[in-house]
């Protein structure tokens, strides 16, 4: 339903002066009157009936703010690693550590002293055979020596049914070994003679290996070689101060020295038959 604007009475003035409002107009304004009264009420009403609802309605429960609980202490035991936590904290990045210094190289160790004593170790192909060393009984073969002062050494082997060996030896600081064979045979003599012709004589080298004799001398007519094959005869007359080699089916040779005696024939004759029985007997010839 619409409002319509109403003229109000003129003032209680002018209606003294004997203007009154037209009985219309006034019953027009009391429904306008009526009209805006109804409203206020019903709007009072309304707000008073909100008020007490709202009064009546029990306050909303406050809500509980959902706080997570904090996570328990972790107190991590001896020997035991800590525990990362769910979301760790990113670590500003660190500072590559400069590279460590090389390590000094060790000193080589010193090298150990130069021995100055000599051992030697000496062995032969007849166990058994006595050994001297500058004349001193030393042992038996194989022999082991030590605390040997170096140097040269005059060896000599000894055994029953042989000959004596001797060999100069040089022993140098620390081990030695060599071996020494009895059974080894080697000849390299040598003896200054003169070839008596039968007018006159000349001078000469007689010399025997094991292969045989051989005679150098300036005249070449007499000179000479001859294996031990080829030799009929080879004796000494040491009361004759002679030495006769004979060849097979050939010359003769007879030889002297200038000394008084025939000792130097007589040792080398001696040698070069000892040599020849040795061969005979198998005995192996020395390298």
């Amino acid at each position: 339903m619409g409002l319509f604007p109403v003229k109000p009475c003129p003032p209680v003035k002018k209606r003294l002066r004997g203007k009154e409002c037209p009985p219309g107009k006034n019953r027009i304004a009391f429904r306008s009157m009526n009209r805006f009264a109804l409203i206020g009420g019903a709007v009072a009403v309304i707000a008073g009936v909100s008020v007490v609802f709202m009064a009546r309605r029990p306050e909303p429960a406050a809500e509980m703010v959902a706080t997570a609980p904090a996570p328990p202490r972790i107190i991590p035991k001896k020997d035991e690693p800590v525990p990362t936590p769910r979301n760790p904290v990113a670590e500003a990045p660190r500072k590559a550590a400069p590279p460590a210094k090389a390590a000094p190289e060790a000193a080589p160790a010193a090298a150990p002293a130069a021995p100055t004593l000599a051992s030697l170790t000496l062995e032969s192909d007849v166990p058994g055979a006595s050994v001297f060393i500058d004349r001193q009984f030393v042992g038996n073969t194989p022999l082991s020596l030590d605390k040997l002062q170096p140097g040269s050494k005059r060896v000599q082997l000894t055994a029953s049914g042989f000959d004596s060996v001797q060999k100069t030896i040089e022993l140098s600081p620390g081990p030695n070994a060599i071996t020494i064979r009895v059974k080894e045979v080697a000849l390299n003599a040598k003896v200054p003679v003169v070839h008596k012709h039968a007018m006159g004589s000349c001078d000469g080298t007689l010399s025997a290996t094991l292969d045989g004799l051989k005679y150098d001398t300036s005249n070449k007519g007499d000179a000479f070689t001859l294996s031990y094959a080829q030799v009929e005869q080879f004796a000494v007359d040491y009361l004759q101060k002679n030495l006769r080699v004979k060849q097979k089916g050939g010359k003769t040779w007879n030889f002297t020295d200038k000394n008084d005696n025939a000792d130097a024939l007589f040792v080398f004759h001696r040698e070069v038959e000892a040599a020849r029985k040795k061969l005979a007997e198998g005995y192996t010839r020395e390298p």
